[in-house]
């Protein structure tokens, strides 16, 4: 990171030649002033309406990284410690440390402005301060003359805070499939299962009940020893924040054996529970497989012809949710996920209804990066599928700058791998002066799928791409500052995977309530529910993402020597992408090919 206005050493202007108003501009931009843009990142619609920031601190201040985190913490207690008048301390949920660059606070626009307005103040102080003793020194040395001429001090590297940003919001980017990337190929030929591989899952929690991802008293994907302790909850629960297993109490001694236990528990249950559904079907995508167990059943969507009433003779069309149970071996045999024996990490960065904010992602990425990969030789975690995300703002940041992106890209020169969805907002309406018709989108790649070191991923259909191409939902590159994305397409329509939480639910509801009648059933009769594994249909690049995981999981379990070298896996999985024939911001390098990829190196 540079300092603002700095430029490189070709003699340019320095940091000193910026006016304080510029560098206010860069520290709070005029865009969280905005009364639609509050609303929009739920900051607040009014001026008392406190609203979630991330404080990037500024890693050229004078006592480094952890200087400018002292000195944070201290400017934030002095200015805003005693909100209520009654001096009562800021609790910990209104400021929190999610990484080592990051703050996290909630804060109204008076008091952002307060604080901002503080640490320049203190800051031009410290400079002054700095000037004045160097003058005394020169002074003392009987050099007065080098005074002359002399550029005013800056106070930048004095200044706590180096950008303000919003807590941005972010959502879900809401088989046949395995056969398109030749996954199952690879599996036959090469027995690329994932086997060894983990890989993290950061989204709205996964169903550890589901007997796709194994037997809990077995083998389970979720609860084997390798893996059982290290799941985690980054949202709320119940409106407080879980305690974290990897910090100390604050008395200057490690948690005891038992409460670090309790603690693991708590987040273990949380993450391993999916009230929303979306994070266990991204999982399934990646590993498990059908259950031999139980009754297998897909709840699948089907157009239907159905004839007309007596006043109205016309058929019609109409969209069903239809009950197949997987009843033979060979096709239970072939639904599994893409590397159905890779263990899963399931961090949780969305709540019951989808929602979540970016610092919790930030969080999540960091603890792969400083806890589980302590040891850069080992990792435990080897890999990070991101079906979620946001609408880069162009006017916001410089597009692959955000805190995300920057995380992200931090996370990927550890060696682990990012596959980040592309987002769904590829299509959209616009209103002529005639009427209002439907357009493709450029330019409309999510945060964090601009993060340049992220394999980002659109999606296309499940089993016939060549012939239908882009799908028209997935979001179109180029990123805002002109870089060739999405990276990949996987097959992101109608994708079969497990079901869990509302989704089910929903599912379920339509096929008991659903008109006309008699479609199926929800299970075969005398199959209790307890003994019923189901599956179902979703479509967007949040299905596409896991289909890359998988493949890059695959890879791994038989290409081990690549483990830790991100930057080769990414060259190796995009060189041997198949093109579709579409725009290159489109498709990006095309269609991932896992069989490709392991016949090339």
């Amino acid at each position: 990171m540079t300092g603002p206005g700095s430029r490189g050493a070709d003699g340019g202007s320095s940091r000193d030649d910026f006016s304080g108003e510029r560098l206010d501009r860069q520290t709070a931009p005029p865009e969280l002033e905005d009364d639609d843009n509050r609303r929009r990142w739920g900051l607040g619609a009014a001026p008392e309406d406190r609203g979630p920031y991330l404080i990037e601190l500024n890693v050229l201040h004078i006592d480094g990284l952890s200087g400018a985190t002292n000195a944070f913490r201290q400017l934030f207690t002095d200015v805003l410690g005693a909100r209520t008048g009654s001096g009562e301390a800021a609790g910990p949920w209104q400021l929190t440390k999610i990484s080592k660059g990051y703050f996290r606070c909630e804060m109204t626009l008076a008091e952002w402005k307060q604080l901002v307005a503080a640490d320049q103040e203190r800051a031009l102080r410290a400079a002054a301060a700095a000037a004045a003793a160097a003058r005394r020194r020169r002074l003392a040395h009987d050099t007065p003359n080098r005074d002359a001429g002399a550029a005013a001090p800056s106070d930048f590297p004095y200044r706590t805070i180096y950008r303000l940003w919003p807590d941005f919001p972010v959502r879900a980017h809401i088989c046949k499939s395995v056969s398109t990337i030749k996954a199952d190929a690879a599996l036959r030929s090469f027995e690329a299962s994932g086997e060894g591989i983990c890989w993290a899952v950061l989204d709205s929690g996964i169903d550890a009940v589901h007997p796709h991802f194994g037997d809990p008293d077995g083998e389970h994907l979720l609860l084997d020893a390798a893996v059982r302790n290290l799941h985690r909850c980054f949202v709320e629960v119940d409106g407080h924040r879980l305690p974290d297993p990897d910090e100390d109490p604050g008395d200057g001694g490690p948690l005891s054996r038992e409460d670090r236990g309790q603690r693991i528990d708590l987040h273990r249950t949380s993450a391993l529970t999916d009230p929303l559904g979306h994070g266990t079907h991204v999982a399934g995508i990646i590993a498990g497989r059908a259950s031999k167990t139980v009754t297998n059943v897909v709840l699948e969507r089907q157009d239907r012809i159905v004839a007309g009433d007596e006043d109205d003779n016309e058929p019609s069309r109409v969209t069903v949710t239809n009950a197949r149970v997987i009843g033979t071996d060979r096709e239970r045999e072939r639904f599994h996920g893409v590397a159905p024996g890779c263990h899963l990490v399931s961090l949780r960065v969305l709540d019951d209804q989808g929602a979540g904010r970016s610092s919790d992602i930030v969080r999540a990425l960091e603890y792969i990066r400083e806890k589980l990969n302590d040891n850069p030789k080992l990792l435990r975690v080897h890999g990070v599928n991101l079906s979620v995300g946001y609408d880069f703002d162009a006017e916001m940041f410089a597009c692959g700058q955000s805190p995300l992106c920057t995380e992200v890209n931090r996370l990927v020169q550890s060696g682990v791998i990012v596959v980040a969805a592309a987002g769904n907002t590829g299509y959209s309406t616009l209103p002529t002066s005639t009427r209002v018709t439907k357009v493709g989108l450029s330019n409309t790649i999510n945060d964090p799928g601009n993060a340049a070191g992220a394999i980002t991923v659109g999606s296309t259909h499940r089993d016939s791409p060549h012939t239908f191409g882009i799908s028209y939902f997935s979001s179109k590159g180029p990123t805002a500052d002109g870089r060739l994305k999405p990276d990949l397409v996987a097959p992101g329509e109608r994708i079969v995977s497990c079901a869990a939480g509302t989704k089910q639910a929903t599912a379920l509801a339509k096929l008991a309530h659903q008109s006309p009648p008699g479609f199926g059933a929800a299970a075969p009769p005398g199959s209790p529910p307890a003994h019923t594994a189901y599956y179902l249909e979703d479509s967007g690049t949040s299905m596409a993402a896991p289909h890359v995981s998988g493949a890059i999981a695959a890879f791994l379990s038989i290409r081990q020597e690549f483990i830790g070298r991100s930057d080769e896996i990414k060259r190796i999985f995009l060189a041997s992408a198949v093109p579709l024939g579409r725009e290159r911001y489109f498709e990006g390098h095309g269609l991932v090919d896992l069989m490709k990829a392991i016949q090339s190196v």
